[in-house]
């Protein structure tokens, strides 16, 4: 990724086209009409994806005229489960925006990138998002947008508490666990009632875990892509929150595995937490109850660098029939205007290097702290969403994970377990 105001390079995927262009036995372009699923990333009816929709088909449809968008959008809470229930009655959508992509793709229901999109838009994906794509070194899962994680803090709290000077003009960054572990407990004697927030309740445990793994040196796999849940450096990391955080009294009145990100978020909004992990969401939430907040990268156990959490969300084609036809509307949902469009309503990173660049020019507040998310990207680490066991394995973590940092928990025996259970579910 070449970002223009930054100077960061992030070398772009090498491909290999196989497979673009029609083919014969397609209906023509006048016969089709595409059927596209979406989640709606709104939380209201006021902000909901809808419109975004609606539009980009109008628009698409006035240049392609021989073929016809039909969108339906619902809640992330039921579109996974829509489009699994479709697929086993045999209407599969033709395009699908959902979570994850692994388990189409291992049973040979999906279009591969290059069989679907133009060498232009296929080279314009940022690398790291581009590789979570592959299953078996081919890309089936499309990055449609993505996140990074930060560590916010409440300025207010850290200055009453001698941790930053009042004036505002000194940063808190940290590098180590030591350092942030220090201010927690200034935080605690200064009478916050979370010092650290740590949200491993079912809503996003995940994230929240792989954040501190990935700061310990470890993660949920290694370099190679095969699974290392139970390694020394995690083992580690969950004695680290066992023992120096959740045991010392420093993460609030909530149990970690009882307290979901959202509340979270809340209670930091309310100005009763002193800093957590969180997303580019947290901005508006924030700013809009007053809060005024830092970020820094997340501190890691030995103060030296180690990757930083990212999160995409995928778009899929389905083998109904309508290859060329997907493409084609592919390729223009992923013209640097339409991904601006979307990332900038709902705060979130563009996938491409073309709307990395728009986002880059922006100006404004909010586009300037939504860089910070941005520049952390290039060296993210994400979840290893292509193996067809990733959601069984995430649905392990989100309900035991929190056990093993709680007084008496067992690190090693979570983990393990976690383990065994994520080798048996990964075919070989």
């Amino acid at each position: 990724m070449n970002l223009a105001a930054s100077g960061l390079v992030l070398c772009l995927t090498t491909v290999t086209l196989t497979g673009c262009g029609a083919v014969s036995g397609l209906a023509g372009d006048n016969e089709v009409t595409l059927k596209v699923v979406a989640a709606d990333y709104g939380d209201k009816p006021e902000n909901s994806s809808k419109p975004y929709w609606k539009e980009l088909a109008a628009s698409f449809e006035k240049k392609h005229p021989g073929i016809k968008v039909q969108v339906d959008v619902y809640s992330w809470t039921d579109v996974d489960a829509k489009v699994a229930e479709m697929v086993k009655a045999g209407e599969a959508p033709d395009i699908a925006q959902i979570g994850a992509y692994a388990d189409y793709a291992a049973e040979g229901k999906l279009y591969s990138a290059d069989e679907l999109l133009s060498v232009t838009t296929e080279a314009d994906f940022l690398a790291p998002l581009a590789d979570a794509g592959k299953v078996r070194r081919n890309q089936y899962g499309l990055p449609f947008v993505a996140s990074t994680r930060l560590m916010f803090y409440n300025e207010k709290l850290f200055a009453d508490a001698g941790i930053i000077p009042k004036d505002g003009k000194t940063p808190w960054q940290p590098k180590s666990w030591a350092e942030l572990e220090a201010a927690a407990k200034k935080l605690k004697a200064a009478g916050v009632p979370t010092p650290l927030a740590l949200p491993l309740g079912r809503e996003e445990a995940q994230a929240e875990t792989m954040q501190w793994l990935l700061a310990g040196g470890g993660g949920y796999a290694d370099n190679e892509e095969n699974y290392s849940i139970d390694s020394a450096d995690n083992v580690n990391t969950l004695k680290f929150l066992r023992d120096k955080l959740v045991g010392a009294g420093l993460t609030g009145p909530v149990e970690p595995a009882k307290l979901n990100r959202q509340d979270a978020f809340d209670s930091f909004s309310r100005g009763e937490v002193g800093m957590l992990n969180g997303h580019p969401t947290l901005l508006k939430q924030a700013a809009a109850k007053g809060v005024k907040y830092g970020m820094t990268p997340m501190p890691t156990a030995d103060g030296a660098g180690h990757p930083t959490m990212g999160v995409a969300d995928w778009v899929m084609a389905f083998k109904t029939g309508h290859q060329t036809q997907s493409g084609k509307f592919l390729d223009f949902l992923y013209e640097a205007n339409n991904v601006t469009a979307f990332t900038e309503k709902y705060d979130l990173l563009p996938v491409t290097t073309s709307g990395s660049r728009a986002m880059e020019a922006a100006t404004g507040a909010s586009s300037a702290e939504l860089k910070t998310f941005l520049h952390a990207l290039p060296n993210a680490r994400l979840y290893p969403v292509g193996k067809k066991s990733w959601a069984a394995v995430s649905e392990d973590v989100k309900k035991n994970i929190g056990t093993a940092v709680q007084p008496g928990g067992q690190p090693e025996k979570v983990l393990g377990d976690l383990a065994e259970m994520a080798r048996k579910a990964e075919p070989r």
